[in-house]
């Protein structure tokens, strides 16, 4: 199922024992986790009933631990474990303790249990272990073109505004599929257009952000040539311009997905010049490092979310530093 069906599901009253939330769109996992922590997680008590596992640093007594700890002043609790597949998470069986918790799930009601992935191995036994009762959601990006423009409207529609074909189609091709830009981007066309206004292309064209444009190279260049100082000053001047945080932020996850599947040797698209600059850059990083930068990409979103008490651009320019090291 798509995350709109889970949302569906969940309104309707129906909870499922377990939750795999498998693709590389942090966006959608995100949603599908606050969804499943609105509807599993009572007012007062949510923070003594949610668990969040790492997998690279639990094993499986830890999950096992988790799962079976009784709810405290509420009827349900909620495990959250994220990245089972791991280097070090395959080495502690957690994939095997994984397989093996699920069947003794569907009999219980006191606890739901989401697991979430950027890759998955549809053969792998525990993923085949989320079969009926439990469910997988697809939280990979939409494609380009009509199924990108397609979540667009979608999206447009779960914020109450109404936008047409071609508004949905500019927008899709002034952004790319950067999702949490493009969420961004509906909200701004639509306080353009006006309440209660039919976003259109001119909606759009008038209001599409510029972070996709030359700023944004000069920053996600520095960042992938090392030339951290410089990634620090473009990203304050992109901040003192006005450029949201979570816009700046969205284009660093999609440049970051770009030099990953350009590091695994899937050959980019593009201008030239610009690919031959993204296989470049990627190779600066070895693929372990590639994805310790999303997380802390992924971490810093939380911050913008309200974790943490950190302000959001003093995180943002410690990011870049990060990423640029």
């Amino acid at each position: 199922m798509k995350v709109p069906a889970l949302e569906g599901e969940l309104a309707k009253g129906r909870v499922r024992s377990a939750y795999l939330l498998a693709g590389s769109e942090t966006l959608l996992r995100d949603d599908a986790v606050a969804a499943l922590r609105a509807h599993v997680l009572e007012a007062g008590a949510s923070e003594f009933n949610f668990d969040r596992l790492e997998g690279e640093s639990i094993g499986p007594a830890d999950l096992v631990d988790a799962v079976n700890s009784l709810p405290i002043m509420a009827p349900r609790r909620l495990v959250w474990l994220r990245e089972p597949e791991g280097r070090r998470a395959k080495a502690k069986g957690l994939g095997d303790a994984l397989a093996d918790l699920l069947p003794a799930l569907a009999e219980r009601e006191d606890v739901v249990l989401v697991v979430s992935a950027g890759q998955i191995d549809r053969r792998s036994r525990w993923v085949k272990a989320f079969a009926e009762p439990a469910a997988i959601v697809d939280c990979a990006p939409p494609p380009a073109g009509k199924g990108l423009a397609g979540w667009i409207r979608s999206e447009a529609e779960r914020q109450g505004v109404a936008m047409n074909g071609d508004a949905a189609q500019a927008l899709a091709e002034a952004a790319g599929p950067q999702l949490q830009l493009l969420r961004h981007e509906i909200e701004k066309a639509a306080l353009y257009a006006g309440a209660g206004e039919t976003v259109t292309r001119a909606h759009v064209l008038g209001t599409a952000s510029d972070v996709a444009e030359d700023p944004i190279w000069d920053l996600t260049d520095a960042i992938g040539e090392g030339r951290a100082a410089e990634a620090v000053r473009v990203l304050v001047r992109l901040q003192r311009g006005g450029a949201p945080p979570p816009v700046l932020l969205a284009s660093l996850a999609g440049h970051f997905r770009k030099l990953v599947r350009a590091r695994s040797g899937e050959e980019p698209r593009g201008h030239p010049f610009a690919v031959r600059k993204l296989v470049s850059q990627s190779q600066r990083y070895t693929p372990t490092r590639l994805l310790a930068c999303l997380r802390a990409i992924h971490e810093v979103d939380e911050v913008l979310k309200g974790a943490g008490q950190i302000e959001p651009d003093l995180a943002m320019q410690r990011l870049v530093i990060g990423l640029a090291a």
